[in-house]
């Protein structure tokens, strides 16, 4: 592969970094100062971070439009200011434990287009600045609900107050502003205790490389290149991928 690099990274984010700093670790090792990520994962989430170099970077807003498919966990028991368990938790009262069928039915409601409001501890710029700074000035600011789409949730697992589920949706859907807003439809808590993005369109978890893969194989061995990256992003061979069970 010649030099500079251009093409994209099915890279595997650990927990505990920000998508900035992963950009910035493999930029350290591929020496290709155009590049960047399609996609913001918290630093508390892990999977799948699509990165583009150099020539692919003209392709970030295709690989954005990619279905998203993520794996979590959360509770109902508890709150957070952020919605996830990176901020105090709070305890709340549940007067009454939702059923599994209840839980089911809540889950439903939030499929197909909706209206969601953003976290305000989150990367979404108010002002041109990212909300999580304007949250610690004196300056009020409100986050206007905005459409996305959902196209599935899968519940895997359910024992009062921990659940488990799977969903696949598409740009700018916050999974921690979904668990708040099915808290507030059973009058629970609603909290995201963990994330992991398991696909991005056509990239997936299981085919994705770690920092240190990455360190020790060579170009060819980790970066798609640009006219096979832009084949398996044609928006004809997009799929979304079902539901499972």
């Amino acid at each position: 592969m010649s030099s500079p690099l251009s093409g994209i990274i099915n890279f595997h984010k650990p927990i505990g970094i920000t998508s900035a700093k992963a950009v910035y670790n493999v930029r350290a090792v591929t020496h290709q100062r155009k590049s960047g990520h399609a996609g913001t994962l918290d630093p508390g989430a892990s999977g799948v971070l699509v990165l583009c170099l150099g020539r692919a970077t003209k392709w970030v807003e295709e690989v954005m439009d990619q279905p998203k498919w993520y794996r979590a966990t959360a509770r109902l028991d508890v709150v957070s200011e952020s919605h996830d368990s990176d901020r105090p938790l709070t305890p709340i009262s549940v007067a009454r434990e939702p059923s599994p069928e209840e839980l089911r039915e809540a889950l439903r409601t939030f499929e197909g287009r909706i209206m969601q409001t953003p976290p305000r501890i989150s990367a979404i710029k108010i002002g041109g600045a990212p909300a999580y700074r304007r949250e610690r000035g004196d300056e009020p600011f409100v986050l206007e609900p905005r459409p996305v789409t959902i196209h599935w949730i899968h519940l895997r697992q359910y024992v009062f107050p921990r659940l488990e589920f799977e969903m696949c949706c598409g740009r700018g859907t916050y999974v921690r502003s979904l668990i708040r807003d099915v808290g507030a439809k059973l009058q629970t808590g609603g909290c995201l205790d963990s994330l992991a993005r398991l696909c991005v369109g056509p990239f997936s978890l299981d085919q994705s490389v770690t920092l240190d893969m990455i360190q020790q194989s060579s170009p060819e061995d980790y970066v798609i290149e640009l006219d096979r990256a832009v084949a398996m992003l044609d928006p004809s061979a997009r799929v979304i991928p079902p539901r499972p069970g």
